[in-house]
């Protein structure tokens, strides 16, 4: 009886091990800058935020072994398309130019973008409100595109950084009189800097800032997309979207 019992636990253990073997690797890319509440690394070096959260629902879900693998933000795209990365989780909209070199799965989030200043500056989010100002904003993003394309003409300067947070550093200096970048970014910013406030949200353009945030994926590999598909439809489903999201924010942030 002894053996029997040995024999069985041990061909448990081996069907556990199949199992855990069998799980596929998805390296996972975010984006090596911080970008609270979304990704950033503790203490210790561990990436923590919402979207880490979100990567362990989905990759759950979907029975994916998913592996956080930061890469530099202006690199993250050609990271995927070399076989460097196999998705992006990285707060990145789904625009049309990008979708001329890579795939998105379903959106997971959706949010306005803003325009933040200094406390009491009397700046609109517009051409008209940000005539002869400065205006920070991160490279490689929808909302330099944004600046570029309907605020050129009327600021002073545009100004570019490799992350959002120098560019909100700035802004707290005085050395740029406005940042753009998505609202729950900002917000984040404005609640733990008594400097500045956000003055609303900008026109939107959805040829620029796109239809939502979702997971970037080589162009062809439908496998994989119709995985992080099914596994987002599904935690939205269950309640698990809503149950880990609470600890971050005080709405629904999946918008429309």
């Amino acid at each position: 009886m002894k053996n029997k019992i040995i024999t069985t636990i041990a061909a448990f253990g081996l069907s556990l091990a199949a199992s855990a073997a069998s799980a596929e690797t998805v390296r996972v890319g975010v984006a090596a800058e911080p970008y609270p509440p979304f990704t950033e690394p503790d203490a210790a070096g561990n990436w923590t935020g919402w979207e880490i959260d979100f990567m362990n629902a989905v990759c759950a879900e979907a029975k994916l072994d998913c592996v956080v693998t930061p890469v530099a933000w202006d690199g993250i795209i050609p990271a995927l398309t070399s076989n460097k990365i196999d998705a992006i989780i990285g707060s990145m909209s789904i625009t049309e130019e990008r979708q001329k070199t890579i795939d998105f799965s379903d959106k997971y989030y959706n949010t306005p973008s803003v325009i933040a200043t200094s406390k009491g500056s009397g700046i609109t989010p517009d051409a008209a409100g940000l005539e002869g100002k400065i205006i920070g904003v991160q490279v490689s993003t929808i909302h330099q595109d944004y600046v570029t394309t309907h605020f050129a003409d009327a600021a002073a300067e545009i100004k570019e950084y490799q992350t959002q947070d120098e560019a909100n550093q700035d802004l707290a200096a005085g050395r740029v009189d406005a940042v753009m970048a998505d609202s729950l970014a900002l917000d984040a910013f404005v609640k733990s800097d008594a400097c500045c406030e956000i003055v609303g949200a900008v026109e939107d353009d959805p040829a620029i800032l796109g239809a939502g945030v979702g997971v970037g994926l080589r162009k062809g590999d439908d496998e994989l997309r119709e995985k992080f598909n099914a596994a987002i439809a599904a935690i939205r489903e269950n309640g698990t979207y809503a149950e880990f999201s609470k600890a971050y924010f005080d709405f629904d942030i999946y918008g429309q």
